[in-house]
C-alpha cells in the first residue's frame, strides 16, 4: 500500500518522538497471519543515499548491493537523545538474535549539537553503548533526507528487495516491530520465524521511562530554544545570573557568570549553578567540559540536600559527579513516589556548557 507523505525539513525537537507520538506505521495489514502488504519507500530507492559521505564504525561502508537480499533495519539516532537511547537495548537484541538469519541493522547517528559532528565522540558513544552493529555518520543528513525522516529516533525496516515495509517515529511498540523483522525473514528466506517476543530491559539512562508521572518537557539551555528561563538571557555575553529562591514547575534559571550561546549555556568564570523544578521520575542534562575538554566536579542537590536514593546513574548518592565528556548526564532517579522537585547543579570551576534538558 502507499506511504503516507512525510515532509522533508529539519530535524524536529525530540520532544516531538515522546510517547511515539509520530507513529505511522507504513503497512496496515496485520503482521501475525499473514506477508505484509507491499509498500514503497517514504522516498523511493532510498538506498541510494548509503553509503552517504560520513565515515562507517564497527564495518566497511554498505552500499545497496550489499543490502539486497537482506531484509534492514535502519534506526536514526543520535547519542545524547534520551528517546534514541531508551530504545538500544532492543536494537541491540535484535541485532545479535537475527543477524545469523538476515537482518541487517544500520545505526543512522545523525546529530542535533556540533559536537556530535566529531567522529571520536560518536566512536567513544558507540564503544561505551555497546553497539556492535554498523553505525554511519549522517552529519550533512543526506541519508536522513532520503528517507524523509523527521525524528529521533526513527526506525525503517525494509524488506529484502529494498522496499520500505514498517516505519516508527518515536519510541515503544517494540513487539510490532519485532514481529515485522520476523515476517519479512520468514518471506525472504522461506524459513518460518516464531521465536517468542521477549522482554528486554534497559538499566539506568536506558530503562522504560515512567511516562504517567512524566510532567516536564525537553528544555534546552542555548537561547536559541530556550523556553520557560527565570529572567532575560542576554545573547553571546558574559553576565551574572541568580536563580530565583522559588521556581515556577518547569521553570529554570542560572547563578554565576554564565554566557548564553545558540546552542548551549555556559559557566564563564568561577563557580555556577543550574537549577530546574521539574515533575518526573529521572532528570537528565546534556552538557560537556567546554573548550579544552578539561574535566569539572559537579554536585547535585536536590531540594537542598543530598539526593540519597533518588541519585541518577551519573552520580553517588552525596549527589557528585564529573562532566569528562560532552553527553548526556543521568543526575535523578526518584526511587520513591514522583513529586515535584528543584534540581540544582552546582559546578565548582568555570567551563561547563549545559545544553538541553531530558526527562523521563
Amino acid at each position: 500500500m502507499p506511504a503516507p507523505a512525510i515532509p522533508s525539513c529539519p530535524p524536529l525537537s525530540r520532544r516531538a518522538a515522546a510517547l511515539g507520538l509520530l507513529a505511522a506505521p507504513l503497512a496496515a495489514a496485520p503482521v501475525l497471519g499473514g506477508a505484509l502488504a507491499a509498500c514503497s519507500a517514504p522516498a523511493d530507492g532510498a538506498y541510494r543515499a548509503l553509503p552517504g559521505d560520513g565515515a562507517w564504525l564497527n564495518g566497511p561502508p554498505l552500499r545497496p548491493a550489499d543490502l539486497l537480499g537482506k531484509v534492514v533495519l535502519v534506526n536514526f539516532w543520535t547519542y545524547t537523545c534520551i528517546n534514541s537511547l531508551r530504545p538500544l537495548p532492543y536494537v541491540r537484541a535484535w541485532a545479535e538474535k537475527y543477524r545469523d538469519r538476515g537482518l541487517v541493522v544500520i545505526g543512522v547517528h545523525t546529530p542535533e549539537f556540533s559536537f556530535e559532528h566529531e567522529l571520536p565522540r560518536v566512536r567513544t558513544a558507540v564503544e561505551q553503548l555497546g553497539l556492535r552493529y554498523p553505525v554511519t555518520l549522517d552529519n550533512d543528513f543526506r541519508i536522513w533526507r532520503s528517507f524523509r525522516n523527521n525524528a529521533w529516533p526513527g526506525f525503517y525496516i525494509l524488506d529484502t528487495e529494498g522496499r520500505v515495509r514498517h516505519q516508527r517515529l518515536g519510541e515503544g511498540d517494540y513487539d510490532t516491530s519485532e514481529r515485522v523483522i520476523q515476517t519479512l525473514l520468514a518471506d525472504g528466506f522461506g524459513e518460518q520465524v516464531s521465536d517468542p517476543i521477549a522482554p528486554v530491559m534497559g538499566v539506568g539512562a536506558q530503562a522504560a521511562p515512567d511516562w504517567d508521572d512524566l510532567g516536564s518537557p525537553e528544555t534546552y539551555a542555548g537561547y536559541a530554544k530556550a523556553e520557560n528561563f527565570a529572567g532575560a538571557l542576554r545573547r553571546d555575553t558574559a553576565r551574572s545570573y541568580e536563580t530565583p529562591t522559588r521556581l515556577p514547575l518547569n521553570g529554570w534559571g542560572l547563578a554565576g557568570t554564565w554566557t548564553s550561546r545558540p546552542e548551549f549555556a555556559e559557566l564563564t568564570r568561577g563557580a555556577g549553578s543550574i537549577a530546574y523544578r521539574f515533575h518526573a521520575r529521572d532528570l537528565h542534562l546534556v552538557m560537556g567540559p567546554g573548550a579544552g575538554d578539561n574535566p569539572v566536579r559537579f554536585r547535585v542537590r536536590l531540594d537542598g540536600a543530598d539526593p540519597g536514593v533518588d541519585h541518577g546513574s551519573d552520580t553517588d548518592p552525596g549527589g557528585w559527579g564529573e562532566v569528562r565528556e560532552a553527553r548526556m548526564y543521568q543526575l535523578v532517579r526518584q526511587a520513591g513516589p514522583v513529586r515535584d522537585r528543584t534540581c540544582v547543579i552546582e559546578f565548582q570551576a568555570a567551563g561547563p556548557r549545559a545544553y538541553c534538558f531530558t526527562f523521563g
